[in-house]
């Protein structure tokens, strides 16, 4: 858009001739070269529409001016870690990282660390290994330790020379699938919290030996040596109270036997009596007279089982029963000739046999008319026993 110049009008004094009189389309004209027409100014949208524009052009601009520095800028190289260069003063160069070596501006970690970023950081893998070397090595020398209190056949000290060559075994490498560089850096550095975990100190050779703290060695004491302390210290309480307990024991036991004893002595006394008294009443009641007697020995081995034969002290309660009742006789007999013991129901007088002898009769009444079965079976068992002992 191209503006007309204006020019100032002539004085009159330099211009002297009468000017015509002016027309009015020129009086038109002339207002139109001295005002401006609204159209000519952009309106607030435009303005606003141009602000935008004008705005991400400049953004874009810094963004892309920033990205490209980025790009183009070169990492700060790291400062030498000479002695007696102080790092922190420099803006030049980035600080050594601890665990680094830096030389010519390069980062070198020591060995066992890797680089992360700017920082040197411990290997995981050299990290576990040597914890678990070292807890090898501790438990070794705990264990140790421990049997030598416990039994007095361990070792106290433990010689560093010793705790070497068990890490230098090929087989711990092999397990841990390191390589030897590496395994050598682990195991240093297992050497290293060995040495802040146990005691150590110097022998006369010179050489370092290491202990087990008394805080640690108690928690690689077996039970069973634990149990053996605990005896030793309170050997005056449990003496006396050992002592009591198996006298007690003794004493409770020899009552439990004494009682069981006397019970079976009088049921075999009542199985005695029974057989005595059937025997002599079988004796009386047949047409062919039989002997009443029982030999004493038969009715033992009879009436005890094998266990029982081998304690004479429960037949000998039997025989002490049998003394005391007064309606058994006891005299010595020849027997195929021998002299035997024999036992001997006294039916006068007895107090029980005339219930047996009519039961007998009742017996004997009922198998005359045939209907003897009910009663044969309920003294079967009697009976056998009675068969059992030869006149």
């Amino acid at each position: 858009m191209s503006f007309t110049p204006r020019t100032r009008p002539k004085s009159e004094s330099q211009n002297s001739k009468p000017k015509p009189p002016k027309s009015s389309s020129s009086i038109s004209s002339h207002s139109l070269l001295i005002e401006p027409s609204p159209s000519f100014f952009p309106s607030k949208g435009e303005l606003s529409r141009l602000f935008a524009v004008v705005a991400i052009a400049a953004s874009v601009a810094i963004t892309c001016n920033v990205f490209v520095n980025f790009l183009n800028r070169q990492p700060k190289p790291f400062c030498d870690n000479d002695a007696g260069f102080d790092n922190s003063l420099s803006d030049l160069c980035e600080p050594c990282p601890r665990n680094g070596v830096c030389h010519e501006g390069k980062l070198e970690c020591a060995r066992g660390y890797r680089k992360l970023g700017k920082l040197c950081v411990e290997d995981a893998d050299i990290n576990e290994t040597a914890k678990k070397l070292s807890k090898l090595e501790v438990k070794k020398v705990c264990e140790a330790y421990a049997q030598y209190l416990c039994g007095g056949t361990g070792t106290v000290w433990v010689q560093e020379d010793e705790m070497w060559n068990d890490l230098d075994d090929s087989k711990l490498m092999e397990n841990y699938g390191l390589d030897s560089a590496i395994y050598v850096h682990a195991k240093q550095r297992a050497m290293e919290s060995v040495d802040k975990l146990l005691e150590t100190r110097k022998n006369i050779n010179g050489s370092k030996e290491f202990k087990c703290p008394e805080s640690l060695v108690e928690h690689y004491k077996p039970v069973t040596c634990y149990i053996r302390q605990w005896i030793a210290e309170h050997a005056l309480i449990l003496v006396p109270f050992t002592a009591l307990l198996l006298g007690c024991t003794l004493l409770l036991l020899r009552i439990r036997r004494r009682h069981y004893l006397s019970v079976r002595a009088e049921q075999l006394y009542n199985q005695v009596c029974d057989i005595l008294e059937e025997k002599a009443l079988t004796s009386k009641g047949v047409n062919v007279e039989q002997e009443a007697w029982v030999v004493a020995s038969w009715l033992r081995d009879h009436l005890l089982s094998p266990r029982e034969r081998k304690h004479p002290l429960l037949w000998k309660m039997v025989e002490d029963l049998v003394q005391q009742d007064s309606r058994l006789d006891r005299f010595p007999k020849m027997v195929k000739g021998e002299s035997k013991v024999v036992w001997e129901w006294q039916v006068e007088g007895s107090l029980s046999s005339s219930g047996k002898r009519k039961k007998h009769e009742e017996s004997k009444l009922k198998s005359s008319e045939g209907t003897n079965v009910s009663s044969n079976q309920q003294r079967r068992p009697l009976q056998y026993e009675l068969n059992a002992f030869p006149n």
